[in-house]
């Protein structure tokens, strides 16, 4: 490696580029990280899931949405937002974002380089930066983690302000009135969601006659009632035909002949790998249809042995949370250094209001796979937590193995979702059982008193195992893994 300029060029400063670079620089490795932006973070930080999340939160805050089941549907903590009260603590929370990351790299000794690159040979990139300087490096690895870019089909008249992509949606000069969202995958639900919470009359359009066809239909029947229940007019099963910008408001035609008008247009139907400008034929790299690359998903290696992509450019599953543990495992396997495998399962979590998370199979899984299974089920507004929270939906249902009493899957809908599910996700990944929430004790009241509540709904219907089962010997119980006293011997 040492002919090289770098052990290790990682072309991409998103989750999977920087938990690479960190877990290169640990190693003592030469590694540089090369982002086309002036600052670190790529996506995720700056247009992405931080962002989407941040603003989440601002809108749950200044809306006062937590306490309207107490305080009635008027309730404000602020009566007129406007779009600056939504940046302001946007911008605040990237900043820190940024100056965390720049001081993880300085730390671990990280180079980094503002500027495209493009490959142009096996072991060489050329970057070109904005003030037009070009400088070729060589290295011996390289990890691809440039991402994705928004998906602008010909037919969407964008124009920044109020025609606009996931991108364009954060920079909004006001708030509008009434939203479209085209597009019912996780960006267009969570967007969706969050201002419908600001009582902005949101419609919700998606082609298909279903969405997010990877989660639980009980939990999709679950969250459609409660964003319908929220003013979101959800339509699906219908093609847009036509979009037309009038200057006073967008006109959307569908299909089936209905017409929806909206002073603003989000559309969030589908991105596309960020990797038209590396020049991948220099190194004989092919792409999808949608600009992705193909992987080994146990080393995150491409066709080219010494060229790795994680994150986002390849595919399915998408997540922030999957992708910094890809770049990880990556490159560990690109600078020949032992390491763990990834575990089995890995939550999905959907920032929308309410917010889904889910870890596992879903019921329509298993009955696919034909495997015997038991269904509980808890309600937050059952517990005294939930009570106390004021929360009035809400709910965890839990998958079992009749065979194993392992547990298969758990779906949570409800105000904490994303933050509950690592209990499930732990108890699957260490083979757990039923019997693990009926055995144990939980915090009162906490809203993790689902899982209890979920595990006891099921374990009363299971068969009950032959070591809890009661035998009786001389007119007294005692239970069958009971050792005899010493008199009985």
């Amino acid at each position: 490696m040492s002919t090289f300029d770098y052990d290790l060029i990682i072309i991409g400063s998103g989750p999977s580029g920087r938990a690479a670079a960190i877990q290169a620089g640990k190693l003592k490795r030469r590694v540089l990280v090369i982002d086309r932006k002036d600052r670190l973070g790529g996506v995720s930080v700056h247009t992405g899931t931080i962002p989407s999340k941040t603003l989440r939160e601002t809108v749950l805050n200044l809306s006062g949405w937590r306490e309207r089941s107490f305080y009635g549907r008027s309730y404000r903590v602020k009566d007129r937002i406007s779009a600056e009260d939504l940046k302001a603590r946007l911008h605040m929370t990237l900043d820190y974002e940024v100056d965390v990351l720049e001081h993880q790299f300085n730390r671990n000794h990280i180079d980094t380089l503002n500027g495209l690159a493009r490959f142009v040979g096996p072991h060489e990139i050329e970057v070109a930066t904005e003030a037009g300087d070009t400088t070729r490096l060589t290295a011996a690895k390289f990890l691809i983690a440039t991402g994705t870019k928004t998906y602008r089909p010909d037919y969407v008249p964008f124009n920044g302000k109020t025609v606009v992509d996931g991108d364009d949606f954060l920079e909004m000069e006001r708030i509008p009135r009434s939203l479209a969202v085209i597009g019912a995958g996780v960006i267009g639900v969570e967007y969706a969601s969050m201002f419908s919470a600001l009582d902005v009359r949101v419609t919700l359009i998606e082609p298909r006659e279903t969405f997010l066809d990877f989660i639980d239909r009980t939990l999709i029947q679950e969250f459609t009632h409660q964003i319908r229940e929220n003013g979101v007019d959800l339509r699906l099963g219908s093609a847009v035909e036509k979009i037309e910008d009038t200057g006073s408001h967008i006109e959307i035609s569908l299909a089936n002949g209905r017409h929806i008008r909206a002073e603003m247009l989000l559309f969030a139907a589908g991105r596309m790998g960020a990797t038209s400008a590396l020049n991948l034929d220099a190194v004989g790299l092919e792409t999808d249809h949608r600009n992705r690359i193909t992987v080994d998903r146990k080393t995150y290696q491409t066709s080219v042995p010494h060229i790795y992509a994680t994150g986002d450019v390849i595919g399915h599953p998408s997540l922030a949370s999957t992708s910094m543990q890809q770049g990880r495992v990556a490159a560990c396997h690109a600078l020949e250094t032992p390491t763990l495998p990834e575990s089995p399962w890995f939550p999905y979590g959907i920032y929308s209001v309410p917010e889904m998370s889910t870890c596992g199979m879903s019921e329509e899984e298993l009955q696919e796979r034909g495997i015997p299974y038991e269904v509980g089920v808890a309600r937050f507004r059952e517990t005294s937590r939930g009570h106390i929270m004021g929360l009035e939906h809400g709910m965890l249902k839990m998958l079992l193995s009749l065979k194993t009493r392992r547990v298969l899957g758990v779906q949570i809908v409800g105000e904490g979702a994303t933050e509950l599910i690592h209990i499930g996700q732990a108890v699957m990944n260490l083979k757990g059982t039923v019997d693990y929430f009926v055995q144990n004790t939980f915090n009162y009241p906490t809203l993790a008193e689902a899982y209890r509540t979920a595990g006891l709904d099921a374990f009363n219907r299971m068969p009950i195992p032959e070591e809890f089962k009661v035998k009786r010997k001389n007119g007294k119980a005692e239970t069958a893994d009971k050792k005899p006293s010493t008199k009985e011997k």
